[in-house]
């Protein structure tokens, strides 16, 4: 563990010295863990000069063109050196830095009278205007284009890319916001995540979960604090202590060191203090994201495959894809394509809708393009037969029975041993009982569930409290599949974030639910926090939960 710099003297600026009056911030924790050194903040984004009159359109439009592909270079780079959800997100961003659409849209700019720099601002600008207004998850899509300006622009100007600070010294990451290449390419030095923005389901979040780094999102007034400002960052509760003395920080770190070792040390499968068994399963986007420690992958998310594509993958590579992993583990659970007009899949060709969350997404897509899903089990079959592994495979997204019932029978037509369906909506929780009759097992999605129960936008900064998974009403809903799932004798886990709280697992695992999937740095705090209770503990916890 890197030695942390001394406090600073005083500098002026407010909170600059540790050891002094605490202050709290409070925001929303989303990767837990405890970290504790001297913050630093995030660079800021280049400042646009004052219009000036363009002499050489030529050479404005050329070099428009060479910050667009310098800034997707730099990203397929950064892509090619990373691994697992990061370098699937670089390479997205990659490809949205070299949309033909807005390097046409900057060449117009300056056709216009702009100059390069401010071309590639208005380009951007109409981008991010365009896919906000689509809202749900591409919403959250416009503010990686935030980023790709900022980077864009700075290279038109000449001036240094923003960037994370390089102190020499471990430190505390702030920012305003963090883009995915900025998440995905944080260096050892960065003790911790706090940004002033964003949610449990941003990258910044899922990146900050699958690298076992202490994070915190929406937490105002982080930005205030002055660089070298001594903080402890807890990812759990979203408590961020600022001026805090060099002393308490090197104690904080050495109990969060303690903590991470003893549950390190941890292993075998999950169960209750009383030898119950509940499934502890890992969610993946590819093989590369496996990690040892779980006992099989309960969410294999699929889409990672297609997004960003002006082609839909091959059989072929689609079957690769799938086996790399069928090959390593030996239970999985791969989720078809969850995806639609709230998620970027050019290849879908599918018009622009009012409200993608309510729209054609997940196993909807088969009503308007049906052999995305054919060749997608074909490929599922081929890999399993191939690996001689035993393949689960479940739809999302769906809504009744008779959705349910078509979808088994074309999967079970394929040669698929165990189909399933997820439960993310409030209609399929409510007849769990009768959609069990069709499927072989649930799978439910808490954080779509939430945000279908709730009525509340999942990445809205504002109704983090209507998606906390504890709400009684979802419980509610988690306690109706689990029930059928244990009259009909079939398994019911749980795939959302709620699978990896140590907080709510026991309660999960009273409910009745046999398995939680969940980030690979989730397992070991989630195992010991169900050796820690009876069996009779969680069912007592789940009761008190409910009510």
């Amino acid at each position: 563990m890197p030695d942390l710099p001394p406090v600073p003297g005083p500098s002026g600026a407010p909170g600059a010295r540790g050891g002094g009056t605490a202050v709290r911030l409070t925001g929303r924790g989303v990767s837990r863990g405890l970290a504790a050194g001297p913050v630093m903040r995030m660079a800021a984004p280049p400042v646009l000069p004052a219009p000036r009159p363009v002499r050489d359109a030529a050479a404005e439009t050329a070099l428009a063109a060479e910050a667009l592909e310098a800034v997707a270079a730099g990203l397929r780079d950064r892509a090619a050196a990373a691994t697992g959800d990061a370098a699937e997100i670089l390479d997205a961003l990659a490809m949205m830095a070299g949309d033909p659409m807005l390097r046409e849209e900057a060449e117009q700019g300056v056709r216009d009278g702009l100059g390069a720099a401010h071309a590639l601002d208005a380009a951007f600008t109409r981008h991010r205007e365009a896919i906000a207004a689509l809202g749900g998850y591409l919403a959250e899509r416009a503010a990686d284009l935030d980023d790709l300006r900022h980077r864009a622009v700075a290279f038109a100007l000449g001036v240094p890319m923003p960037g994370l600070p390089s102190p020499g010294h471990p430190y505390v990451l702030a920012a305003e916001d963090l883009s995915p290449a900025d998440t995905a390419g944080l260096g050892p030095d960065v003790l911790a995540l706090v940004t002033e923005k964003g949610g449990p389901t941003s990258h910044t979040a899922i990146l900050a979960r699958g690298r076992g780094l202490p994070a915190v999102v929406a937490c105002p007034g982080v930005m205030d604090l002055a660089d070298g400002t001594y903080v402890s960052v807890d990812g759990a509760t979203g408590e961020v202590t600022a001026g805090i003395s060099h002393e308490e920080a090197v104690r904080a770190r050495e109990r969060d060191r303690r903590e991470r070792e003893r549950l390190a040390a941890s292993s075998g499968p999950g169960r209750t203090a009383d030898g119950h068994p509940v499934k502890l399963l890992l969610n993946i986007g590819s093989a590369a994201d496996l990690r040892p420690g779980g006992e099989g992958v309960g969410l294999f998310r699929t889409e990672f495959l297609f997004l960003d594509r002006g082609l839909a993958p091959s059989f072929d590579e689609q079957v690769a894809a799938y086996a790399a992993v069928f090959a390593r583990v030996p239970h999985v659970v791969v989720r078809t394509l969850d995806a639609g007009t709230d998620k970027p899949l050019p290849f879908l060709g599918l018009p622009p809708e009012h409200n993608p969350a309510l729209g054609i997404r997940g196993l909807r897509v088969d009503r308007v393009l049906p052999d995305v899903l054919d060749t997608q089990l074909d490929a599922i079959a081929e890999a399993a037969r191939r690996t001689g592994a035993e393949a689960w495979v479940m739809a999302p997204m769906v809504a009744t029975r008779d959705e349910a019932a078509a979808f088994a029978a074309r999967a079970r037509a394929r040669g698929v041993a165990r189909v399933g369906v997820m439960v993310e909506v409030p209609a399929a929780a409510l007849l769990a009982d009768r959609i069990l009759a069709e499927v072989d097992f649930l799978s439910v999605g808490t954080n779509d569930l939430s945000q279908y129960t709730f009525a509340a936008d999942r990445q809205h900064p504002a109704l983090t409290d209507l998606l906390d998974p504890a709400q009684p009403a979802l419980l509610r809903l988690v306690a109706a599949c689990a029930e059928a799932g244990l009259a009909a004798g079939k398994p019911v886990g749980v795939c959302g974030e709620a699978a990896g709280d140590p907080a709510l697992a026991p309660v999960l695992a009273g409910l009745g639910v046999t398995s939680l999937s969940m980030a690979p740095v989730c397992v070991p705090v989630v195992r010991d926090a169900l050796a820690r209770h009876t069996l009779g503990e969680c069912r007592s916890l789940a009761a008190t939960a409910l009510s």
